[in-house]
């Protein structure tokens, strides 16, 4: 058995959630106390009587964008999908897609809105690396207001085949989504509703923001063999000095530091590489795989996620591997609902 297969996991396809619950708070939380290696059962509306009120809870204010495209090669009008990755100041962007044949520099893709009718015009530039090209929009709009006429919301493959609803425009989308950029939402933090972090923050929980723009990696299966060997993917991120200092006094009051979310994990995680927590602005490309020490975070809230994933190796890491593995058995045999509309998990 290699590496990798010990990060798999048998997951009967109807657990994997394909809606939201109505309402947010309702989602079932398993708790995971790793000082006793308890398993315990509760509901996300139950988190202001497991978060004390010297803790912080550290949210990930990134705002997915409608980055999911549908159109047709304007040679051939053979179907095209793909999806928004990022814009440049010069106007250009990078996108992947996926069509038969082989797609020339030069061509133009037509661009079809969520009605079915035509609304934009790319034309190939360059390609890149891992399937993704540099293209030029026929258009002087800025990228995200043309992302908000046309695009889609970017749904991962096992929730309906990525086919959006209506509802998913709101329903893929954290309450305190602020800064336009990721293309994947920062699942753990969709559990929230304003009533719940006003409940938290009224009861002397500090809630932080910290931004990461998840990208089109995050869904990437880890192929080698060898966690080692495994290139991991690059996402902006960022945290500034007031968060930074914020969470020093809570730590000094002996209060625990709660990332919400496998990103806001990665933010503190890279922002603390040198033991220290600190202001902290660009690329990251760190891969939490064991043995890694944590420096900034003492919890994690996080849902469930695929096997053979970063995440995966992410979660066990931090929550202790024969634990959170009983975490999943008891998950599945309780039937929990998985993946990115499914329920969460608390790590303490």
């Amino acid at each position: 058995m290699s590496e990798l297969d010990e990060y798999d996991y048998d997951l009967p396809k109807e657990l994997i959630a394909q809606f939201p619950l109505r309402t947010r708070t309702d989602a079932r939380l398993l708790f995971v106390e790793r000082h006793a290696e308890r398993i315990s059962h509760y509901h996300v509306r139950d988190l202001p009587s497991l978060i004390g009120p010297r803790d912080a809870l550290v949210l990930n204010d990134t705002r997915v964008v409608p980055a999911r495209l549908v159109g047709h090669r304007a040679q051939t009008g053979g179907r095209w999908v793909g999806l928004f990755v990022s814009a440049d100041p010069r106007g250009f962007w990078r996108v992947l897609g996926r069509t038969r044949g082989r797609l020339q520099p030069g061509e133009t893709i037509v661009l079809q809105d969520r009605l079915g009718d035509d609304a934009l015009r790319l034309v190939l530039v360059t390609p890149l690396e891992a399937g993704e090209w540099l293209v030029r929009p026929a258009c002087q709009e800025s990228a995200f207001g043309l992302l908000e006429r046309i695009g889609r919301v970017p749904l991962p493959p096992y929730i309906r085949g990525g086919e959006m609803v209506e509802s998913d425009r709101a329903a893929y989308q954290t309450v305190f989504a602020e800064k336009p950029g990721a293309v994947a939402a920062p699942t753990a933090g969709l559990h929230f509703t304003p009533q719940l972090l006003a409940e938290m923050a009224n009861r002397g929980v500090s809630l932080c923001r910290v931004t990461l723009h998840v990208g089109p990696g995050t869904f990437q299966p880890i192929k080698e063999d060898c966690l080692a060997r495994h290139a991991m993917h690059s996402e902006w991120g960022s945290i500034d000095s007031s968060t930074v200092t914020t969470l020093g006094e809570c730590r000094q009051a002996g209060g625990r530091i709660v990332a919400i979310g496998t990103t806001s994990m990665r933010v503190l995680e890279t922002a603390a590489r040198s033991g220290t927590l600190t202001p902290w602005t660009g690329e990251t490309d760190l891969f939490i795989r064991p043995p890694f020490q944590f420096h900034a975070a003492d919890a994690l809230l996080t849902n469930f996620h695929l096997p053979r994933s970063t995440l995966l190796v992410l979660v066990r890491t931090f929550g202790g591997d024969a634990l959170i593995r009983r975490a999943y058995d008891e998950a599945v045999r309780e039937r929990y609902r998985f993946y990115s509309y499914g329920d969460a998990m608390l790590i303490l």
